[in-house]
């Protein structure tokens, strides 16, 4: 399961990499083509808007592993700590849930024969590729999304409770920021 969950991860971390810098030196080399050579290239922007969007959903899908979406922990701070470690269970569950949902309706909005977005033969306006290449992003990443979500549900029934919620966001934040301070010193 760790290879698995490794390979998700990478997957993940790649595409968020490539999508960020291949969006923008895309859109560097667009605007350098627009303004010094006076031709842009027509078809920059739109893939340049792809390469964001894929970007965008792997980085989600790699933040659920991480438990880096933002969070409000109030509510955890307050409760006892197997209250907060059922909280939080109780959260992954729902996530696991809802990224499952968004996976198999992106599926049915895409392959579904009737009315699928690849049935419709849709084509992008510049690139003139299938529309469904590019939606392929919500079901895949939301599946990827999914089994990391499923990875850190079991890490955290394994974490002890008083373990699992011992520090606030604020407290993380402070010692963060003092560990940055203490490395200019």
């Amino acid at each position: 399961m760790k290879v698995i969950e490794q390979i998700l991860i990478a997957v993940s971390v790649f595409f968020t990499s490539f999508g960020i810098a291949a969006g923008v030196l895309l859109a560097f080399i667009n605007v350098v083509a627009r303004f010094v050579f006076n031709q842009g290239i027509d078809w920059a922007f739109e893939l340049t808007s792809y390469f964001f969007i894929w970007s965008a959903f792997f980085g989600a899908a790699y933040l659920f592993r991480v438990g880096g979406h933002i969070k409000v922990t109030v509510l955890l701070d307050l409760l006892p700590p197997f209250l907060s470690k059922a909280v939080i269970l109780i959260a992954d569950l729902l996530i696991l849930f809802y990224l499952l949902l968004v996976a198999y309706y992106g599926y049915i909005f895409i392959f579904d024969p009737d009315l699928g977005l690849k049935a419709s033969g849709e084509v992008s306006v510049d690139l003139n590729i299938p529309m469904w290449y590019v939606y392929t992003v919500v079901p895949v990443s939301m599946v990827v999304a999914a089994v990391l979500t499923f990875f850190r549900l079991i890490e955290d029934i394994k974490t002890p409770a008083d373990k699992i919620a011992k520090k606030s966001e604020s407290d993380m934040i402070i010692e963060e920021v003092k560990e940055n301070l203490g490395e200019f010193k």
